[in-house]
């Protein structure tokens, strides 16, 4: 026998007797037929307990309604259960990268960004430019005043070009909080200008015949809170130094609170020869020394012996007495060779010791 597929079902077959059938039951149809040709078919419907009623049409969501398929946003995983559609990554950036020398507008490529080339190479270009500027005003302000006498001889024109060239630099000050940079504040500092009128007695020496300021300095270490101003004056025969130390205390980021302990006197150091200059000027009057050379040589075996008296000689101490013993010290400009302070009512310009600026 053959299972053949009829085209043209029965109505006892679409519709079968109710006694058989309940509403929303599937009944598959199939026919038998002599004729030689094999087919199969079979086919899903539903029905309703009227006959008259006609042919089901298919139910959304019913898997056997094969008729049209109606679209489901829902899917179905392996499992039978409905699932939502897992959703498509998305992604900022296009599938491709844009060429390097590219933006998206079809310019050229310099790249901006957190942390991208371009915006490092920026940033190191001001800097640069920055520390340039700086340079330039930290040189300008040295060679304004050169040959000043560290400011004592310094006419109202060059003080008043002093001024305006601290005021930029204390506007574009690097280090707001210098107390708190050690590495930056420790060191030996050379004064080359103060405005502070109770050291020009001392610079006044310098207009003394045969003797010359040499030095002025200030030695900051902050591990043992102490400060050591010292001074240097040399004549042709000997170099005479003489320090005050202090201790100091942080009272703000940018300001020390400093008492003067003692004063310290260094036994002189006497020179090997005799170093007389060609001339010196005296009330005006330029006085001719060459004469003076010929005869030094006794003179220089006297020295000579004193050298060797006092030599290995231990330093005088000598405690500061008075009110004034207390100052304070407030840093307006701070980088690794280059400091402004303005201390009770003055004004003092240093550089570190080994700074290319005392070049001069």
């Amino acid at each position: 026998m053959s299972l053949l597929l009829n085209p043209h079902l029965s109505s006892s077959l679409l519709y079968p007797p109710k006694i058989f059938t309940s509403k929303l039951s599937k009944h598959p149809s199939l026919s038998f037929s002599t004729n030689p040709k094999f087919t199969f078919s079979l086919r899903s419907s539903y029905s309703t307990n009227d006959p008259s009623d006609p042919p089901s049409k298919p139910v959304p969501g019913n898997p056997s309604s094969i008729d049209e398929p109606e679209s489901d946003p829902s899917f179905v995983d392996e499992w039978g259960e409905k699932s939502e559609p897992e959703p498509e990554p998305t992604s900022k950036f296009s599938g491709s990268d844009p060429p390097k020398d590219e933006d998206e507008w079809g310019g050229s490529g310099v790249e901006l960004g957190n942390g991208s080339p371009g915006e490092v190479n920026v940033g190191v270009k001001e800097e640069e430019e920055s520390d340039g500027r700086l340079w330039e005003l930290k040189r300008a302000l040295v060679d304004t005043v050169y040959g000043s006498d560290l400011g004592f001889r310094a006419s109202a024109e060059v003080r008043a070009e002093v001024l305006e060239l601290v005021s930029q630099l204390e506007a574009a000050n690097p280090t707001p909080a210098p107390t708190e940079t050690p590495e930056l504040l420790d060191g030996n500092w050379v004064l080359v200008y103060t405005a502070f009128s109770e050291l020009f007695p001392l610079l006044a020496a310098g207009s003394i015949p045969f003797v010359k300021v040499e030095k002025i300095g200030q030695s900051i270490d902050t591990k043992s809170l102490i400060i050591d101003n010292s001074t240097t004056l040399s004549n042709p025969v000997s170099t005479f130094t003489f320090s005050a130390s202090a201790s100091f205390q942080v009272r703000s980021p940018s300001r020390i609170q400093v008492e003067f302990k003692e004063g310290t006197f260094k036994p002189p150091e006497i020179k090997s020869s005799i170093d007389l200059p060609e001339s010196i000027d005296i009330f005006g009057q330029n006085i001719n020394l060459s004469p003076l050379q010929q005869s030094l040589g006794p003179i220089q075996n006297a020295v000579a012996s004193i050298a060797r008296a006092i030599s290995g000689q231990p330093p005088l101490k000598i405690p500061i007495p008075g009110g004034r013993t207390k100052s304070w010290l407030l840093i307006t400009y701070l980088d690794k060779d280059f400091r402004i302070s303005r201390g009770d009512g003055g004004l003092f310009v240093l550089v570190k010791e080994g700074s290319p600026l005392l070049d001069y």
